[in-house]
């Protein structure tokens, strides 16, 4: 086609010819289970997203809209797709709005219902599987999900779950959010029970990217928004036992120092002081011996990476060994360890040694959803734009990732 002939053509139909190129790098890329560019709809009937899925898929996973208030609370009214506004432009030409809902009983999301995702390939679980979610979004504000198979249960002990009408277990298995403990960062979150970790009433195992995303209004000028777009992404890689948060393809380095003092993560600090004092001979100071032993968190720790000495006096010495996900300041005396504490964990590449969470049916599972996941604080989450979500049944490369990323200006 000539470039003279374009300028006769709708602008709709150039959005469309513009954004193939990007709809096919995703679509081209090894693994893909499926991709939502929010354009592609059902030919007929009430012509519901679907998905880009490989050839010879039996589903497209068309998305529906719930308001997951209604269907827990039996309070607040039904969500249609007339709740979510287009923008008609993006990095693959079209996307949707979450919005801050001010009605405490709309939650509304898109999703596919576990009767149509069990066991067909988005629905990645069980031994030896790794699995990547990418989104592209512009956050307006919040921290919350942005997709995956995330339903947290509305099983907790709230306020807000005093009047509930249908009380489930979490059916977690994967899902990309948009920081959490850290606001605005790609953060990754898996589990392998479906509920809580470490006897935390939450799912701790969860990454976060080094780089933060801004706060951007989403009634903002077209020319802003355009040059909004995030590519929020995370793998999790099995044959590495890591989880990984990255923001425009990178992911780089996190750490928290004093996990023992933060508010969630000193369950995790926990976790590792009662496996380490269980391999101990004899009952150590602190020690639980109820504690399970299915959620010790002890990251391997070979030799150190490097070693710091902290203090020394005549009979005491204080270092601090650094590992791959760990840093632990170590006392010795006479040149033995006589005890330890954890003074820093890894957030990005956080370890995770267990498979992905595997429902025994599909009633034990969650569905597979766009903008919000079910939960019991009823809160509103993230809010902003959504151009594309992906996923992969295979932790892409940093290689990879950055080439998805590039994909941020909107035709």
């Amino acid at each position: 086609m000539k470039l003279n002939q374009l300028f006769f053509l709708s602008p709709l139909f150039l959005t469309s010819l513009f954004a193939a190129e990007p709809v096919a790098t995703v679509t081209n890329t090894p693994g893909l289970v499926a991709f939502w560019d929010f354009a592609k709809r059902e030919p007929d009937g009430a012509k519901r997203f679907t998905a880009h899925v490989p050839a010879g898929a039996t589903t497209d996973y068309p998305l529906d809209a719930a308001n997951y208030i209604k269907d827990y609370w039996g309070a607040g009214r039904e969500a249609t797709y007339a709740d979510f506004p287009l923008l008609g432009r993006g990095p693959f030409g079209n996307a949707i709005r979450i919005f801050k809902e001010t009605d405490a009983d709309f939650r509304p999301f898109f999703f596919v219902p576990r009767s149509r995702l069990h066991d067909t390939p988005l629905d990645i679980k069980g031994a030896g599987k790794s699995v990547t979610v990418v989104v592209w979004a512009i956050r307006e504000s919040g921290n919350h999900a942005l997709a995956g198979i995330w339903h947290e249960g509305t099983d907790l002990k709230e306020k807000t779950t005093m009047s509930i009408a249908k009380v489930e277990r979490g059916q977690r298995q994967y899902a990309l959010f948009a920081g959490l403990n850290k606001q605005g960062s790609a953060c990754g979150h898996v589990s392998e029970n479906g509920a809580s970790s470490f006897l935390n009433k939450y799912a701790l195992h969860k990454c976060n990217s080094f780089e933060q995303s801004p706060e951007v209004p989403a009634d903002s000028p077209a020319e802003v928004l355009d040059k909004s777009w995030q590519c929020f992404a995370m793998t999790f890689d099995h044959e590495k036992d890591e989880l990984t948060g990255w923001l425009n393809g990178v992911s780089g380095d996190r750490w928290l120092d004093n996990p023992k003092n933060d508010k969630l993560i000193s369950s995790a600090y926990n976790a590792y002081m009662q496996g380490h004092y269980a391999k101990l001979p004899g009952k150590q100071d602190g020690e639980d011996e109820a504690f399970p032993k299915d959620q010790y968190y002890n990251p391997p720790e070979g030799e150190p990476l490097s070693v710091k000495v902290l203090r020394e006096s005549a009979d005491e010495r204080v270092e601090l060994h650094e590992h791959r996900f760990t840093k632990i300041e170590v006392t010795l005396r006479g040149g033995k360890e006589v005890s330890r504490n954890l003074v820093a964990l890894r957030l990005n590449p956080w370890w995770y040694p267990q498979d992905l969470y595997s429902p025994k049916d599909a009633q034990s599972g969650g569905p597979f959803t766009i903008g919000r996941v079910i939960h019991s604080s009823r809160g509103v989450g993230f809010t902003g734009w959504i151009g594309g979500v992906a996923v992969f049944d295979r932790a892409l490369s940093a290689e990879e990732l950055d080439k998805l990323a590039e994909i941020r200006s909107a035709p």
